[in-house]
């Protein structure tokens, strides 16, 4: 008796947290007010250069990331007049957790788990209202090499940890790659092959139809990178030269 109670207790909560993670997603994307996006500063390298990065941050620094939702909203004629909203958090302590080690799904699965109670319990003194999104930005000596594949989105959850460089010079490329990886909180996928970085078309490019074909002007940010050629690509500097594609609208309900 007791054991069947255990049992249907632990069903309704999975069931409750599996309505109220759909319902949260499906306000993500409806496109009818703007999503509340808190970005949380991290020094990932422990270098005093990060520190002073991080001291001298305003919010107004991710502005072109809301400029990059608004004008491509309203290409797909959503009419929001700030698609998103921006604001920034007081810098973490703590690194999030790493996946290490075998990389089967039940070791992501796992690891998801662990990133989404890590990012609640280290956000719980600045946020007695939990923004629609939250994004840790770990930033980095401009030395240190970095891709973006090191970054991730998690859809369940709606968080995302980011790999940038502690520098005003590339913070128009640190947008572009949180900009990326906030999509994929609302479930947009990449385009682009994990094993070159390689933007795929045609969906991976901003201008499928473009001829010839090489070099694009622009980025599709899912793409990730502006293909100068069939094995070349570019993170593009800013988010003035990266586009959301029809798949990508699609995916985000953008397009819908």
């Amino acid at each position: 008796m007791f054991k069947a109670i255990r049992i249907s207790i632990l069903l309704f909560v999975l069931f409750f947290v599996a309505v109220s993670t759909w319902l949260t997603q499906a306000r993500s994307t409806d496109w009818n007010n703007s999503l509340w996006v808190k970005v949380y500063p991290i020094n990932g390298d422990g270098s005093d250069r990060s520190d002073d990065y991080i001291s001298k941050l305003e919010a107004r620094d991710f502005a072109g990331i809301e400029s990059f939702l608004e004008r491509e909203s309203s290409r797909y004629a959503k009419d929001v007049a700030r698609p998103v909203r921006i604001e920034l958090g007081r810098p973490i302590r703590e690194q999030p957790p790493e996946l290490e080690g075998s990389r089967n799904a039940l070791a992501v699965m796992m690891w998801s788990l662990k990133m989404r109670w890590w990012a609640s319990g280290v956000t719980d003194d600045q946020d007695r209202i939990k923004p629609d999104v939250r994004i840790f930005v770990r930033y980095h000596s401009p030395d240190t090499a970095l891709v973006l594949e090191n970054s991730v989105g998690l859809q369940k959850g709606m968080v995302g940890v980011v790999n940038a460089y502690a520098s005003r010079r590339h913070r128009g490329r640190n947008n572009v790659v949180i900009a990326h990886e906030f999509l994929h909180t609302l479930g947009a996928t990449d385009k682009y092959s994990p094993d070159s970085g390689q933007p795929i078309g045609p969906d991976g490019l901003a201008e499928p139809d473009k001829s010839p074909l090489y070099p694009q002007k622009y980025a599709e940010i899912m793409g990730g990178r502006i293909a100068l050629a069939e094995d070349d690509a570019v993170i593009p500097q800013s988010l003035k030269y990266a586009v959301i594609g029809p798949l990508t609208a699609s995916e985000i309900n953008l397009a819908n």
